[in-house]
């Protein structure tokens, strides 16, 4: 089964246990961020990548510049520990990491949580790649992902314990839109996929594909 096709299957068994009038909420909130253009405004192929410094979920500090020193990068941008679709693809990612290393290429991850939501992240799911935090989500804004919650839809995210002002440390509404760039040693974004759609991810055979057309 390919990453989306378990991702759908996830949403649409997760459809019939949510409350009418929640769903309401996030399918207004859904649809006024496809209407508003932001994937499309992204950062995309061919665009130089904002370089950047984060900390690990270890608190080392990992700077795309020393990443790229040794090979491509793959950088994948997702919501938070709490969100099961991020869950998903990044458990996905793992079960690649080895094809992707094998190309020569570093795989990191980063959220706007805290470095201590992202160790918890890296232990439970036995993650090999470093997730990164990006408090306040500035990395994101530099790629044009981050936007912010509509207020209704913040109030149901804290209705259902999700305690984004903890997690995000104090940044509670602001989230990255679901996206992975393929960033050749150069610097040079190679291949994207933006989605504003967080029930997407990149499939990562397509990732596999954007690394093998690198030189």
């Amino acid at each position: 089964m390919s990453l989306n096709a378990e991702l759908r299957a996830f949403y649409e068994a997760r459809q019939q246990q949510i409350p009418d009038d929640i769903r309401a909420i996030m399918h207004r909130a859904a649809q006024e961020l496809a209407a508003s253009g932001q994937a499309e405004r992204a950062l995309t192929t061919g665009d130089t990548a904002p370089r950047f410094s984060l900390s690990s979920a270890t608190g080392a500090e990992v700077a795309l510049d020393g990443l790229l020193a040794t090979g491509p990068v793959v950088l994948t941008f997702y919501r938070g520990a709490w969100c099961p679709y991020c869950n998903i693809a990044l458990r996905a990612l793992q079960q690649h990491h080895a094809e992707i290393t094998a190309r020569g290429a570093h795989l990191v991850a980063v959220s706007p949580q805290i470095p201590d939501e992202s160790l918890s992240l890296t232990e439970k799911h036995a993650l090999a790649f470093d997730v990164l935090s990006d408090l306040g989500s500035d990395t994101a804004k530099q790629y044009g992902l981050a936007f912010d919650l509509p207020v209704d839809l913040a109030a149901v995210y804290d209705k259902l314990g999700f305690d984004l002002q903890r997690v995000n440390d104090g940044h509670p509404r602001t989230l990255p839109l679901p996206a992975t760039y393929v960033i050749d040693r150069d610097g040079t974004i190679r291949w994207a996929f933006v989605d504003s759609d967080y029930t997407r991810r990149a499939e990562p055979a397509d990732i596999l594909s954007a690394l093998d057309t690198l030189g």
